[in-house]
């Protein structure tokens, strides 16, 4: 491996599921959270922010919310982030 090669993204998207997700509400618009975007960081740490859908239906404006701190979404967060690096590990290349 090239230790030289520079990764600028890695991240993947979790759905939220159900018993976990809760509302947040932004411009006066209210969204149920049903996605999170995890990334990880240069320094080994995780970032994660929630996205969904507006309440009343329609697709509403792509807008990132704070993920809250909440030891089950901790957990969620965490087990994502090791389910795909065992499937980053085990990629079979393209195609």
């Amino acid at each position: 491996m090239n230790s030289d090669l520079e990764i600028s993204a890695l991240a993947i998207n979790v759905t939220i599921p159900q018993e976990l997700r809760w509302t947040d509400t932004r411009r006066d618009q209210t969204f149920t959270l049903t996605t999170l975007n995890v990334r990880l960081l240069p320094d080994g740490s995780l970032a994660a922010k929630a996205y969904g859908r507006p309440v009343e239906g329609g697709r509403g404006a792509y807008v990132s919310f704070p993920v809250p701190d909440r030891p089950e979404l901790a957990a969620l967060v965490s087990k994502a982030a090791g389910r795909a690096g065992t499937l980053w590990a085990t990629h079979r290349g393209l195609g």
